[in-house]
């Protein structure tokens, strides 16, 4: 079937970043684009949709600004989605993924949550994950364009990345000749009060594991993941007991604030016992802990749920397996936090806290995709929406964090 010529206007953003418009009765997603652009497109259909940029912006969005990062534009860079945009109307445009999503996926009816901005919108990422390709006798690390994401172009500079990550990143790409043999890699420098955290995947044997450590004086802790074998910790300098290979917040000020949210909303049940699910490295339960409540903290990841052991206090406790398979056996508490990653939380998770008897007095959703947060939510028929709030975490880029307070429908409904 032969394109379809046509001038659209682009009438809001969708999860994921491109811009929603509408042609000849049907949806065409573009990328690139901000709410208000005009342009024409060449619309190929697939299924009831299109997928199309602009090959000529006939009239720019008001919002619209020249992107400042040189990759966004010449590379077509994946990694953000709305540098093309105001940062008030990447704020607009998150909040309206977010009822969007909760609206037509969760079958609820919510107002625009309000998105708190970030103190910084540029050089906030603490940790920065690269693929790494050869290019002839050499590797290469970089991202994948938004529009192929099997290729792979060399990073020069990430304008949402600490400076510092970047340095590590380039003294990393100068000891890579001990690097371990291997048609790809990828990697990921972490930078924060711990240390210096590099993390490499792929590869079957590393022989050279001490020459590359030793190359970089800067690295804390090396951890490596052979291909299909667990995470092993290979060197490490000084004391690193802060599990630097596990997930952590990339927006450092952002998630501060989120986590005084997060406290706030839970201390305001007045709990005497909280589940925090999907916990990482406890730094929430020990913050309820230290506020007299008895918690037990579940983390699938061993090295934090080890980390968050340690630090909680007699009373609370830290079990390391599956939300889905410990749930029970913590159950009944006052409130349970949710922080579950992007795919959400697993069905009998829902199941569970629909169902039980007694009820949670209230549930914190913790989500980093709207769309299997709204999944989740219509998984929970018993629960209503208390309150609703979003951060951005992730400026330039179309994610957003959201905390969805649930409590049961017939309390103060």
């Amino acid at each position: 079937m032969a394109p379809i010529s046509a001038t659209v206007r682009v009438e809001s953003i969708a999860a994921g970043g491109d811009g929603v418009a509408r042609a000849e009765g049907f949806v065409v997603f573009v990328p690139r684009s901000a709410p208000g652009d005009v342009g024409a497109v060449d619309i190929a259909m697939r299924g009831s949709f299109a997928r199309a940029p602009f090959i000529r912006l006939i009239e720019p969005a008001p919002t619209r600004i020249d992107p400042p990062c040189p990759h966004y534009i010449a590379d077509r860079c994946g990694g953000c989605q709305l540098q093309h945009m105001q940062y008030e109307a990447q704020l607009d445009a998150k909040a309206g993924i977010i009822r969007d999503s909760i609206q037509r996926i969760g079958k609820r009816t919510v107002d625009l949550p309000t998105v708190g901005a970030s103190p910084q919108q540029w050089r906030y990422r603490r940790k920065l994950t690269l693929a790494m390709s050869r290019q002839g006798d050499r590797w290469i690390a970089g991202l994948h364009p938004y529009d192929s994401p099997r290729r792979v172009f060399e990073l020069r500079d990430c304008l949402i990345t600490d400076e510092r990550v970047l340095d590590v990143w380039r003294r990393i790409m100068s000891a890579q000749d001990a690097f371990p043999f291997a048609s790809t890699l990828r990697g990921a420098v972490r930078v924060d009060d711990g240390g210096v955290t590099f993390v490499l995947e792929g590869g079957d044997v590393w022989p050279t594991s001490t020459r590359f450590f030793d190359a970089i004086p800067a690295l804390t802790a090396l951890w490596w993941i052979p291909d299909k074998k667990r995470r092993r910790l290979m060197q490490q300098r000084g004391d690193a007991t802060v599990p630097g290979a596990s997930f952590v917040q990339v927006n450092a000020p952002v998630a501060a604030q989120m986590h005084d949210a997060i406290l706030a909303l839970v201390l305001d049940h007045s709990p005497g016992t909280v589940i925090d699910g999907y916990s990482g490295s406890g730094d929430l339960a020990l913050s309820l802990a230290e506020a007299g409540v008895r918690v037990t903290a579940i983390e699938l990841d061993g090295d934090a749920s080890a980390y968050s052991s340690a630090r909680l206090p007699a009373g609370s406790r830290s079990l390391s397996g599956k939300v889905e398979e410990l749930l029970p056996q913590a159950l009944p508490a006052d409130v349970v936090v949710l922080n579950p990653p992007r795919t959400g939380i697993d069905g009998r998770v829902a199941e569970l806290l629909d169902q039980g008897d007694p009820a949670p007095r209230a549930i914190v959703y913790v989500s980093c995709n709207p769309a299997t947060l709204a999944r989740d939510l219509a998984r929970m028929p018993r629960y209503r929406i208390a309150s609703l709030r979003a951060f951005d975490m992730f400026p330039q880029t179309a994610h957003v964090e959201t905390v969805c307070e649930l409590v049961p429908a017939a309390a103060g409904a």
